[in-house]
């Protein structure tokens, strides 16, 4: 059952909804006149430099080269907070001599997805920095990129490390195979060419070397087995899984107020104001058409 208070706020909004359909151009018209404005104070502004970078942050797998693991590379607020830590400001500052609290409010973040993909899997970080000076903001954005770049990859540089250490000592390994090898096959050709040695011990001697070649040729193989394997690792670490400076930082002309938020804040600002003069345009009339009357 419905009260009649309940029946009068019904009233008004129809009322409300039926000034707003007889004039809908005022709402339209504020939309265009803010959305002008907005984009004409945009570009009185003046213009800054924006140096901007883009970073891969790297997608770091299991020691063994398993599934993805979840690292400071796949969160993405790791850059946004590396760059405005009070270390990497002061860096980027004495790297680019901006003050650091201009700086504070000069730098902005974007990951760059392609269509539907996830949040922190396989990102593009942007990283970028407005400022009146062209090589001072190129040098603050790369600064900070080389930051973000150090910092997310710790992992995956001692992985590397180690995987480098690895192919180092498979090296050696397969080296020494081989002289044992070579070593082997020249006693056993020495041998056979030496004819003082009877027949028996010259068969005796060539069958144990055989057995020496054949052991230390099995050796090889598995040590080239894990030396491929593990250059496939050290190239999935170094080309996947480690972050690094995809473009470096270059500058170029902006307005000083971003031409896309100032146009949707004005085309904003002007439809609430078209939405208010429609809605006030009625009583206001009727008001001053009361007067009138009363004063005749």
């Amino acid at each position: 059952m419905s009260t009649p208070l309940d029946e009068e706020q019904e009233v008004d909004l129809s009322s409300a909804w039926q000034r707003l359909k007889l004039r809908w151009w005022l709402p339209i018209g504020g939309l265009v006149v803010g959305a002008v404005v907005g984009i004409a104070l945009a570009l009185s502004g003046g213009s800054v430099w924006r140096a901007q970078t883009i970073v891969y942050l790297g997608q770091p797998f299991a020691p063994l080269g398993g599934g993805q693991i979840q690292s400071l590379a796949t969160n993405p607020r790791t850059v946004g907070e590396i760059i405005r830590s009070e270390a990497a400001l002061k860096n980027a500052s004495d790297a680019s001599g901006i003050p650091v609290a201009r700086l504070r409010s000069s730098i902005s973040t974007r990951e760059l997805l392609a269509v539907g993909q996830l949040r922190g899997i396989n990102p593009l970080m942007e990283i970028a920095v407005k400022g009146n000076g062209k090589r001072k903001v190129e040098l603050a954005a790369a600064a900070l990129a080389d930051r973000v770049s150090e910092r997310v990859s710790v992992y995956v540089t001692q992985k590397v490390a180690l995987l480098e250490d690895q192919l180092e000592a498979a090296e050696l390994q397969l080296d020494e195979v081989n002289e044992r090898i070579r070593s082997a096959q020249e006693q056993q050709a020495a041998i056979i060419a030496d004819q003082s040695i009877p027949l028996d011990q010259r068969l005796l001697l060539t069958a144990n070397l055989n057995s020496v070649i054949t052991t230390a040729d099995a050796r090889r193989a598995a040590i080239q087995g894990a030396r491929f394997e593990a250059g496939q690792l050290l190239n999935l670490a170094e080309s996947v899984e480690s972050s690094r400076i995809i473009e470096p930082a270059a500058a170029s002309k902006t307005t000083a107020r971003s031409s896309r938020s100032s146009l949707l804040v004005g085309a904003l600002i002007g439809l609430i104001l078209g939405v208010i003069a429609a809605l006030l345009v009625d009583p206001i009339a009727g008001r001053r058409g009361g007067s009138a009357s009363t004063s005749a």
